[in-house]
């Protein structure tokens, strides 16, 4: 099971496996306290990708296409996801934004349940 979450949220025991998806490390947390298993930034929408949407709810529907678009390079990051998946039953995918539905996480976990 591949799950989604923010990480400002309440560590819980069914997190699972916790993998924070941002290619910056969040404000107001240390890597101790964020309870990270890994850190997978290199899966993260690119910079440029990034600042160009700057959370812009009007560049929703494009962000997601272009940030799929980046994913289709990511091929061993996508099956290292997957493989993850398969060995701890439960990964939480952790992201940051504070949009919980338009989020570099809800395209992410699209494109994971779509090879499964």
């Amino acid at each position: 099971m591949i799950q989604v979450k923010r990480i400002y949220d309440s560590v819980t025991e069914d997190d699972g496996y916790r993998v924070l998806i941002d290619r910056l490390w969040p404000r107001g947390f240390s890597k101790e306290d964020a309870k990270v298993d890994l850190w997978m930034k290199e899966i993260a929408p690119s910079t440029e990708l990034r600042k160009w949407f700057h959370h812009d709810p009007d560049k929703w529907m494009e962000f997601q296409q272009r940030y799929k678009d980046e994913l289709v390079n990511k091929k061993e990051l996508i099956d290292q996801l997957l493989k993850l998946e398969k060995e701890k039953k439960v990964i939480t995918l952790l992201f940051s934004a504070k949009d919980r539905e338009k989020n570099q996480a809800m395209v992410l976990i699209e494109v994971l349940r779509d090879k499964v």
